[in-house]
């Protein structure tokens, strides 16, 4: 593990020797991870990306690697979709989840590489690095935070930071 990895656990989250509120999936961490279990996986993820909505969040808070969110973006969450556990564009045939949001939950998303980018069906799709939509309000088996925490560790965040979830 290093300085500039987020380090989460059941307790909270460690980042940059900050400590931070966070929330994890409603079926804790696990080491067995299966679709629809609600569970946050253990382990080591990489970060793919940094998305967020320019509308909503100034680009200048972020590092230059951030990509805004357009309209029409979505996440396939269909095991049987070629598309599996990727972003795809409307119109999508296949069941999706639309990142471009009514509420703030992916106001920024840090996708990470658990089941990607060969996505095995059965083994969960979209485990992302979000706002959290109350104080430790389980998620669906990602990890999310406060906004303005959340605005805090991206700004520091790098393409080789990682995820690191100790169940």
């Amino acid at each position: 593990m290093t300085r500039g990895d987020l380090l989460v656990t059941a307790q909270g989250a460690r980042f940059m020797g900050r400590r931070f509120a966070c929330a994890i999936g409603r079926g804790g961490i696990t080491a067995r991870k299966r679709e629809g279990d609600g569970a946050t996986p253990a382990g080591t993820h990489g970060l793919t990306g940094l998305m967020y909505r320019p509308d909503r969040i100034a680009p200048g808070l972020l590092p230059g690697w951030a990509v805004p969110i357009r309209p029409g973006d979505l996440w396939s969450d269909d095991p049987a979709d070629p598309d599996y556990n990727h972003l795809v564009r409307a119109l999508h045939r296949h069941s999706h989840e639309c990142l471009r949001r009514p509420d703030p939950l992916y106001d920024i998303i840090l996708p990470t590489d658990w089941n990607w980018p060969h996505a095995a069906p059965g083994a969960g799709s979209a485990i992302f690095v979000h706002c959290w939509r109350a104080p430790r309000y389980p998620t669906a088996g990602c990890v999310a935070f406060r906004r303005r925490d959340l605005v805090w560790i991206a700004a520091r965040l790098s393409p080789q930071s990682r995820l690191v979830v100790i169940g």
